[in-house]
């Protein structure tokens, strides 16, 4: 069974967000999500953030089609963790992350990036 990890804040759940949860439903029967804490989206995108507090994002994204389980980080480390409990096989993240950092990525075989809206696979091994 194929394993596929994504994460993000998630607070305005948009097209976007669907599509990329599609998308990675493709890859794996077992598609888990991170999401921020409240704190943590604070910190990354203002005082006035999140509009939808963590228990609601978790709620909301729980009932996608394609989604096993979302998890609650809030911290890099925390994050960081729980990739490398989690081991997938497929990690999926946004065109906005493709050639940056990314957090926990040593601990998948391959990166997934949606591009707008074409695949784009990078193999690790």
């Amino acid at each position: 069974m194929k394993k596929v990890w994504m994460n993000g804040c998630f607070d305005v759940l948009h097209h976007a967000h669907f599509k990329m949860i599609e998308f990675a439903s493709t890859f794996g029967e077992l598609v888990v999500i991170g999401i921020d804490s409240d704190k943590r989206v604070k910190e990354l995108k203002g005082d006035d953030r999140p509009f939808h507090s963590e228990e609601e994002r978790k709620y909301n994204l729980e009932r996608i089609k394609g989604v096993s389980k979302v998890i609650i980080f809030d911290s890099e480390i925390m994050l960081e963790e729980a990739i490398k409990r989690y081991q997938p096989d497929i990690f999926v993240i946004g065109s906005d992350y493709k050639d940056k950092l990314i957090v926990g990525e040593e601990y998948t075989k391959s990166m997934v990036s949606l591009i707008e809206w074409k695949i784009s696979v990078q193999q690790k091994y």
